[in-house]
């Protein structure tokens, strides 16, 4: 069973992200770090702490970055318009908020160097707990199996401005930090998640077929599906669920490689490039970048079928 640690900011998306994690006999959950990103941190950990306890896991929670680590960063915009005032859709939830201690980057740290090539993380907010925990600790790079990330746009457009994804904008030298990493990363990024669409009948039916569990999601889901309508869609897009389902059934998604670096200021702050490993000519600002990969293609039907099967069997 893999060891995981999920690195998330609860919302909407990670809510489900982490109902697949927690159902799935392949993965074994270890602890969830928590950053800003859909909310504020104290309260994106309030979020994961009561979606654990209502789903019955015992799993430990630590804290994480509550701003981002690139310098000169415009003042944090929290979507409460997708996620909701609190984070969940504005379901009810029964917790406080309460203040927290910035523990995350640490407990990578050591959980890492407890288990020595064994970790695998799944990240889908900012980077910002994954590059300071680089920062504390160089060497846990190389003790990692993997990182899966949701995030970045490279052939798309991106969701949050032209040329970025919201959680690579969110704090950009903190992606490139971790793309820079010598760790195996695989970016789950906009070019196929905004093709993973879960519609309305299908969520439906996962919430009468799922138990009060997958219930739950869709009914904090449901300020979600009506931002989706005013866009277009009758439903909502899967992000961070489709990058979970990559920790448990690669085959169902197609990698590119090359070294990655990501802007971090300037009108295109946040755009991820990738340098195709193929690609011949000056080294430049990629010299000594480890080759990451990044799935631009996939299928999406089966990606939302594996959901379906783990989350309601």
């Amino acid at each position: 069973m893999d060891k995981v640690i999920f690195d998330t900011d609860p919302g909407v998306d990670d809510a489900l992200a982490l109902y697949y994690l927690l159902r799935h006999p392949g993965i074994g959950l270890i602890g969830v770090t928590t950053v800003f990103g859909n909310a504020p941190v104290a309260v994106t950990t309030r979020n994961a702490r009561f979606l654990l306890r209502e789903w019955g896991a015992d799993v430990p929670v630590h804290a994480g970055a509550a701003g981002p680590i690139t310098p000169d960063m415009p003042p944090e915009f929290f979507p409460a318009h997708i996620h909701g005032e609190n984070g969940l859709g504005d379901h009810p939830i029964d917790m406080p908020v309460t203040e927290v201690a910035d523990e995350a980057a640490q407990y990578l740290v050591d959980t890492i160097r407890a288990h020595p090539g064994q970790i695998r993380i799944l990240a889908v907010g900012r980077m910002t707990n994954l590059a300071r925990a680089l920062q504390i600790d160089p060497g846990i790079a190389g003790l990692v199996r993997d990182v899966v990330l949701m995030g970045g746009a490279f052939r798309e457009p991106g969701n949050i401005t032209p040329a970025a994804e919201a959680n690579i904008w969110g704090d950009p030298l903190a992606a490139d930090i971790v793309f820079g990493a010598a760790w195996p990363v695989v970016a789950v990024p906009l070019d196929l998640t905004t093709r993973t669409f879960l519609d309305r009948r299908q969520l439906d039916r996962l919430a009468r077929d799922g138990g009060p569990g997958m219930r739950l999601v869709a009914d904090l889901s449901q300020g979600y599906v009506r931002f989706y309508q005013g866009v277009g869609y009758d439903g909502m897009l899967v992000h961070d669920a489709t990058a979970a389902v990559y920790l448990t059934d690669p085959d169902l998604f197609t990698t590119v490689a090359g070294q990655v670096r990501v802007l971090s200021d300037g009108i295109a702050m946040g755009l991820t490039l990738m340098n195709p490993a193929d690609r011949q000519g000056p080294a430049g600002a990629w010299e000594g970048r480890p080759a990451q990969q990044a799935t631009l293609d996939g299928d999406p039907q089966a990606i939302l079928d594996r959901i379906a099967r783990i989350c309601t069997g």
